[in-house]
């Protein structure tokens, strides 16, 4: 057997604690989340139950979480739809050079590299400047889109750079319409990448804190109503939360990819029945 070198057991190690560091407090929540009525919020655990998860149904005296968790599920889903959308639309523009676009998409992806909370502060102001009302589906909205809309348009460029217009010539040589191209043969073809985009959206639209944080107005969201537990709650019941949340973001990713790998069947039977037609 080939000897290891020893940059690889250095690799090996620093790879181990680079997963130990990222994946050990997520652990380490949802082992304390299983305490005992009398647990506490550090080790040793005092008892094995389902105690807090119970009690997270129940009616809770720190604050709403299931309103929270109610609007942040609707406006991640609000931000997904949108970024979808304005990606696609940013994308197929993109394709065809015209003045000020170098420009334009410098300016799409300025809001990477400002401070998220400058941001949050500003998108505050505004709306208070022109006598809106700060809430979470309008100011909170456009906050968290600064954030998840870059994502989504570098993804939609680099989709659309390695796309083959062979296929919508193809198409118009067959008779059909732009819509008809679009719909029958672009759309299917970078369906897969739509869907990152869409997980991207809401996933970063769910767990954003800081873009929200004066953006919210009088309803937290669930990142802002966590933070507001960490403050005044001393029992396992935010462990049980965190663990449920992760929970949930995992099937939402599971769903994402289960998605993806049936959209890539149907699409290899596709292209198993057309080479046997012909």
């Amino acid at each position: 057997m080939e000897r290891r070198s020893r940059s690889f057991y250095l690799l090996a190690v620093f790879f181990g604690l680079f997963v130990l560091f990222l994946y050990g407090p997520i652990v380490t929540i949802g082992i304390l989340s299983f305490q005992g009525p009398q647990g506490g919020l550090t080790f040793p655990m005092n008892g094995v139950s389902l105690h807090w998860f119970r009690d997270l149904f129940e009616e809770q005296a720190v604050g709403d979480i299931w309103g929270s968790f109610r609007r942040s599920f609707a406006l991640g889903l609000m931000v997904m739809v949108t970024t979808v959308a304005v990606s696609v639309l940013a994308g197929l523009a993109f394709r065809k050079r015209f003045a000020g676009a170098t420009l334009l998409f410098y300016l799409s992806i300025a809001s990477l590299v400002i401070p998220s909370i400058l941001i949050s502060l500003g998108v505050g102001l505004i709306f208070n400047q022109l006598g809106f009302k700060v809430h979470w589906v309008t100011s909170g909205f456009g906050s968290q889109l600064t954030w998840t809309l870059p994502f989504g348009l570098l993804i939609m460029f680099a989709v659309f750079n390695r796309f083959d217009k062979s296929y919508e010539e193809a198409a118009r040589d067959q008779g059909a319409t732009p819509w008809q191209t679009f719909a029958h043969v672009v759309l299917p073809i970078i369906a897969p990448s739509l869907l990152g985009v869409a997980l991207f959206g809401f996933t970063l639209s769910y767990d954003e804190f800081a873009r929200t944080l004066l953006t919210a107005g009088s309803y937290n969201t669930l990142p802002l109503e966590i933070f507001g537990m960490t403050t005044n709650v001393t029992t396992p019941v935010i462990f049980a939360l965190g663990t449920l949340t992760t929970l949930f973001s995992l099937l939402i990713i599971g769903a994402f990819f289960l998605s993806v790998w049936l959209l890539s069947r149907q699409k290899d039977r596709g292209s198993d029945a057309g080479k046997g037609m012909v």
